[in-house]
């Protein structure tokens, strides 16, 4: 009787749930060209958790929504997002039919945004790449115009380094242990398979890490989510490039459980924008993913992407009114080719295993293992006994002679004698021969044949004075990571992972090119006896091409990462939790017994050991289906990376005295306001970096006690701050509006404050100071007056006005002006310390510095602001059910010129040598600039097959 009464119940519920109608909505999507279904659109109710992907036939339905007005978000990589507004009417399905997606042309300008990754730019100013590179595939207008717009004037969102920033594919992070970066290169050239892309802003949560306050980037390569068919493309530009062919194959997953996709590409130019550089690489790319059966699938994917590029010089104001913007002396004649001697090399292949395990509908757990390896190499010219082969060597240049002054002993009675006779010859000699002069160099490398009468018969190789060599770094790395993901109840989901990353990194200087010579000394010329050898344990060496000399070491680290995050979501409100652990190891091991480090150079380190924790957190506040308001904040240390770890690598295994980790703490608010015609955003930021330590290398003059006072010693020095802290506050505003189904307009806008929040320590090393008794010669210099000093290398404002057409015929055209200012020289830190004002003849200030002078010398230069216009437009066409595309882009239009970075030059560190060369009217070491592109064009035609 229980059982009978119980099934009638049953029964009846069921009856009663059946009786009740659905209330939802349901559509198919299809591709607005080839009106085929579209697989895995992601379908979004506004505000709402309610979210799923289309099936294979591009279906989608939700059964249980809210009556009333709402707004449905389509998106999908490749296609323009779609925003619609709907009404629910309880217990109807509202069946929306066939929803054509249209092709978003922002992919297709992604095809140049190559041009923005590489720049040339110098090792201390890679860091400003980070704009472009992270915002492929952005969908936001802010960050559209931040990586389009601003990118070419190296503008930065927020003021961050690309450290700040977690990049990954397929859930394995791919920052440099070295420096903090991702090396872009690494992919260069596969824009075609790189644009599956998950883009996080700032602190925002991640599935699949806790990631950086800049935000998190994910690529992913599984190949079963590429769109099936193959594009081939044929792009001219006159940036760093100027052609490239692209070609990528995808095959969709067939009923066997197979589906792999393949990409190659090259790029090349004799001559980019700049003198003098040339460009060769190429891209190989191949995923494979086997579906073992509803649960496992496994991906492989492998990258090789060799490519090599000839750099660019900055240059003084002098040396660019006496030729050009884009002159460049890296470079000179040979053979009546265009030699550079600086090459950057990059060819580091990646291997990716993936396992992607599905538990059930709503757990999933993703596994990599993943092995890079290769090298990067910097190629320049070593010499002894000889003289500079650079052509803008200070003592070349005119101003050497127009900037003198009689000696003053000590004393404050040096006179302005300026040699103009000798300057106007210096000119002359310039502008003949203001390239490397080759054929000298080999020449140098010869010795003369004499005959029996004593007379030259000819020449013959000798002992090279000067060479060609490259820094190398080899790295072998071996990462493992885990990714877990649940929704533990309807409004709890959870992310946890570890990532373990285990680094080789062979470090060392290798002869390439003899220039003519038989062989060349391993010793260093400016010191004698033991100090000179480069290793005691193979004293005395004569290289040739091919062998090591110079440096020789190893590093070894080693990094663990732990996080969870917690994500809450109800239909008011979403807040999230999330921390991680992080622990790190580095250790460096010298391969040479350096003569001047004899006792701390060959062998292992010490082992410098960093744990880390962060924190962050966040509420979403969805006001309405159109308004959203959104706050994030988040606490984290980080360890020091290798680079600002050991402040003398090539020589020692000394070890930054008081190494601490960063400190950083970040707070953003955000509100949004989103209807299908309208779209926009604001957001207020603030973010500090605490504790950081930072090492550099220049060329100084008359800094150093020798002991008895002050010397007058010129030196190559190693440079580092320690207790630097940086503030970045500011806003970010973008506005998108849609006046007519054919045209748009939108603003975008940054305005930041990116300073120095601290007096930092100065240490320098000095290696011509190092003796037995003193193997570890670092020189502590003091606090340097850096607080409220401008963070240099990019614009901390940038505005962005665009309008764009776009017929229904499938062509469109756009325009957008720019302008950029508040950018800044990067200034001199040990001419802001107390030693500044020291004579080193006597020990005591220079009687003549003032206060009011020495502000007026140490003023940060600010860049002159720049407006550029950008035209682009593009048609595509369906042949015989191809598509067809033409894209074409045309940016600083009006041909500006602009800096876009720069450095004071440190060789002047006192007082008196800064004012009389800047007194001189004709500074010999004046600032060195970068400079932007002129007007430049990319064109770029694609077939879809």
């Amino acid at each position: 009787m229980d059982k009978f009464l119980l099934g009638m119940l049953f029964l009846l519920n069921m009856t009663f749930v059946f009786a009740q109608k659905p209330t939802g909505i349901m559509g198919k999507i299809i591709d607005a060209k080839t009106q085929k279904p579209l697989e895995n659109v992601v379908v979004t109710i506004q505000n709402t958790p309610l979210m799923q992907r289309t099936t294979s036939d591009g279906i989608f339905s939700f059964y249980s929504v809210s009556p009333g007005s709402q707004l449905l978000l389509l998106h999908s990589q490749g296609f323009k997002d779609a925003l619609f507004p709907i009404v629910i009417v309880k217990e109807q399905m509202l069946d929306l039919g066939a929803i054509p997606l249209e092709d978003n042309q922002t992919s297709v300008q992604q095809t140049g945004i190559i041009t923005l990754l590489e720049s040339d730019l110098s090792d201390d100013n890679s860091g400003s790449e980070s704009t472009s590179g992270l915002l492929q595939s952005s969908r936001d207008a802010f960050q559209q115009a931040a990586a389009f717009n601003w990118g070419q004037a190296r503008f930065r969102i927020r003021g961050l380094d690309s450290q700040y920033a977690t990049t990954m594919i397929n859930g394995v992070t791919m920052n440099k242990l070295f420096d903090g970066r991702p090396q872009w290169g690494d992919w260069g050239g596969l824009n075609n398979v790189t644009r599956n892309q998950e883009f996080t802003v700032g602190s925002f949560p991640s599935d699949y890490a806790f990631g950086g306050i800049l935000g998190t980037q994910e690529i992913n390569t599984r190949a079963s989510i590429y769109k099936p068919g193959m594009i081939l493309s044929f792009s001219g530009t006159n940036t760093n490039y100027s052609w490239r062919m692209m070609g990528t194959y995808a095959s969709g997953m067939n009923g066997k459980g197979w589906a792999y996709v393949v990409s190659a590409g090259t790029r090349w130019a004799e001559e980019g924008y700049f003198e003098g550089t040339n460009y060769n690489a190429v891209a190989g790319f191949i995923s494979v993913e086997k579906k073992i059966n509803d649960q496992h699938s496994l991906n492989f994917s492998g990258f090789y992407t060799p490519n090599s590029r000839a750099k660019n010089s900055p240059n003084t104001a002098e040396v660019t009114e006496l030729t050009s913007y884009n002159y460049n002396s890296y470079w000179g004649w040979q053979d009546g080719k265009k030699r550079n001697a600086r090459i950057k090399t990059i060819e580091e292949p990646i291997l990716m295993l993936n396992h992607f395990f599905t538990l059930n509908d709503h757990t999933t757990l993703n596994s990599s293992l993943t092995y890079q390896f290769g090298k990067i190499t910097n190629s320049n010219i070593d010499y002894q006994n000889g003289n500079s082969p650079d052509p803008t060597y200070y003592r070349k240049m005119p101003s050497y002679y127009s900037s003198l002054y009689a000696s003053d002993n000590g004393e404050f009675s040096g006179a302005f004698i300026p040699d103009y006779e000798n300057a106007d010859k210096s000119k002359e000699m310039f502008l003949a021969n203001n390239q490397i002069d080759w054929n000298a160099l080999y020449y140098a490398n010869q010795s003369p044949i004499i005959d029996a009468n004593g007379k030259i018969s000819g020449y013959a190789s000798a002992k090279s004075n000067y060479v060609l060599y490259e820094d190398r770094t080899e790295d072998q790395t071996i990462k493992a990571n885990s990714t877990f993901n649940t929704q533990l109840s309807d409004n709890l989901f959870l992310t946890a992972g570890g990532f373990y990353s285990h680094l080789q990194s062979h470090n060392y200087q290798q002869l390439t090119d003899l220039l003519g010579g038989l062989y060349f000394d391993d010793i260093d010329v400016f010191y004698n006896g033991n100090q000179a050898q480069s290793d005691l344990n193979h004293p005395n060496r004569q290289v040739v091409e091919g062998e090591t000399y110079g440096y020789n070491f190893n590093y070894d680290a080693n990094t663990l990462n732990l996080f969870t995050n917690f994500k809450f979501t109800y239909d008011k409100v979403d807040f999230y939790l999330a921390q991680n652990f992080i622990s790190t190891n580095y250790k460096r091991e010298g391969l040479y017994k350096n003569g001047i480090y004899a006792t701390n150079s060959f062998g292992k380190s010490e082992k410098v050991q960093f744990e880390n924790f962060g924190f962050k957190g966040g509420m979403l506040f969805k006001i309405s289906g159109k308004q959203q308001l959104n706050f994030n904040g988040a606490y984290l240390s980080n360890a020091p990376t290798i680079r600002n770890t050991f402040p003398n690598s090539r020589l020692n295994n000394s070890i930054v005295a008081g190494l601490e980790n960063e400190k950083i703490s970040s707070l953003d608010v955000s509100y949004f306001y989103r209807t299908p015609k309208w779209q926009t955003r604001l957001t207020l930021f603030y973010a500090t970096i605490k504790n950081i330590t930072q090492t550099s290398f220049f060329y100084a003059e008359g800094i150093f006690d020798d002991g008895a006072g002050y010397a007058n010693t010129d030196a190559f020095v190693s440079q580092t701050l320690t207790q630097l802290d940086k503030k970045n506050l500011g806003a970010e505003f973008s506005f998108q509006y849609q006046l007519s189904p054919t045209l748009m307009t939108n603003f975008s806008a940054a305005y930041g404050q990116y300073t120095y929040d601290s007096n930092p320590n100065v240490t320098i090393t000095n290696d011509a100071q190092a003796t037995i008794e003193n193997p570890n010669p670092v020189f502590d210099f003091g606090t340097s007056s850096l607080k409220n000093y401008h963070q240099a290398g990019m614009p901390q404002q940038a505005f962005a006005l665009g309008i764009e057409y776009r017929d229904p015929k499938y062509w469109w055209i756009g325009a957008n002006i720019n302008y950029l200012a508040n950018s800044f020289i990067d200034i001199s830190p040990i001419s802001r310390t107390a030693t500044f004002y020291k004579n080193p003849e006597s020990g005591f200030n220079f009687p003549e510095a003032t206060e009011e002078r020495a502000r007026e010398l140490l003023t940060q230069e600010a860049f002159e602001p720049t407006t550029l216009l950008n035209i682009s437009g593009g048609k595509s066409w369906r042949v015989k059910g191809k598509n067809i595309g033409l894209f074409a882009t045309i940016n600083n239009v009006l041909d500006l010129t602009y800096k876009t970075g720069g450095y004071e030059q440190a060789r002047n560190a006192n007082f008196r040598q800064l004012n009389q060369d800047v007194s001189s009217g004709t500074p010999n070491f004046g600032n060195k600039y970068f400079y932007g592109y002129g007007r430049t064009y990319f064109v770029n035609l694609y077939i879809n097959l």
